[in-house]
């Protein structure tokens, strides 16, 4: 239609400016839903995570509820649900929580550089051994991380089954102190 106007001697140059504008903005305004769908066809092919999975990326963490090919529905620990753009999960990275079978808790405790690493070192190793839900293999590991500025650091590692992760650093934690109170 527009080489017909021409053909009859109108200009067309403003018309044809319109139009490239027009094509130019709606190109822009659907970026990003071609990104959320290409984003989406790329998560149901790699597979990163599945509904149910405890998931982290881009700012977000929680439970995976729903995986749709625009948007991924996460509900969080606090029981709040975001929606998360498919575009944005396939250009960040995914940590998956649930992914494997085992997960190893770290935790960190300090003791006064007058106190006895050792005795202390011993006390974690106790706690982990007597914990029913703390693997023997991978072995638990007591080792003394740093020397801060008021006190002597310990990383104290174990291995347990994922679904029991949260309920071991809890109990570990809290068995620990009372051992180190328990014993000076």
């Amino acid at each position: 239609m527009l080489c017909l106007i021409g053909y009859l001697g109108f200009d067309t140059s403003g018309i044809a400016a319109l139009l490239a504008t027009f094509g130019v903005a709606i190109g822009l305004a659907v970026q990003g839903a071609f990104s959320n769908l290409a984003g989406g066809i790329m998560l149901i092919i790699t597979r990163p995570f599945r509904v149910d999975d405890y998931i982290e990326s881009s700012g977000v963490s929680g439970t995976v509820t729903d995986i749709h090919i625009i948007y991924t529905v996460i509900l969080t620990p606090d029981n709040k649900e975001i929606m998360v753009p498919n575009g944005t999960l396939a250009n960040a990275n995914i940590i998956n929580y649930s992914k494997m079978d085992l997960r190893r808790v770290d935790c960190t405790f300090s003791i006064a550089y007058n106190a006895d690493f050792r005795k202390a070192q011993q006390l974690i190793y106790d706690v982990y051994a007597a914990h029913k839900l703390v693997l023997d293999d991978p072995a638990p590991m007591v080792r003394m991380k740093e020397h801060g500025e008021s006190s002597i650091n310990l990383t104290a590692r174990c291995w347990v089954k994922n679904a029991d992760y949260w309920t071991v650093f809890f109990d570990v934690t809290e068995q620990v102190k009372d051992a180190f109170d328990s014993n000076g």
